[in-house]
């Protein structure tokens, strides 16, 4: 007996009760210490990294659905996204998304931070092709029927 493949659906989440959702996802850029040092400056032909950056992640995270072919469009009620510069030589990225929905917000966290580091990349690869990035993760989210999560601080990809 042959077996059928399961089919790609789109998760009914019709029944589910409209909760607030939020979700806290990180990026990493790894750069060359001078790019980085050029970004903090302002001094990048192309202009604000940082502007540009944080508004591509906003953007991204509005527009998930339209990116990742399963996520449900979401009328989010806040994205937040900022960079920091905690080492030499990386940017951080963070989104923070928050909407009162029927479904999660992870994807649209996680949208945001890889599209801002994208920009970053775009904006300094004249100078720096080899940047990197990397350690895209869902650093925690709340709400929903199965709960919080929050990762663990522990070493490797836990949680």
């Amino acid at each position: 007996m042959e077996s059928t493949p399961n089919p790609i659906v789109m998760v009914d989440v019709g029944g589910k009760p409209v909760s607030l959702r939020t979700a806290r996802a990180t990026a990493r850029l790894h750069a060359q210490v001078e790019t980085i040092e050029r970004i903090r400056r302002q001094e990048l032909a192309k202009g604000d990294a940082i502007a540009t950056a944080r508004l591509a992640g906003i953007m991204a995270a509005k527009r998930t659905s339209d990116i990742v072919p399963l996520c449900h469009p979401l009328p989010l009620d806040s994205v937040a996204v900022s960079l920091s510069f905690e080492e030499p030589g990386t940017v951080v990225v963070e989104a923070q998304v928050r909407a009162t929905a029927r479904t999660g917000v992870e994807m649209e966290a996680l949208v945001a931070v890889s599209v801002a580091a994208l920009a970053i990349y775009d904006m300094c690869k004249s100078i720096d092709p080899g940047m990197t990035i990397d350690a895209i993760r869902l650093e925690e989210k709340h709400g929903g029927m199965r709960g919080d999560y929050v990762r663990d601080a522990g070493p490797g990809c836990g949680g």
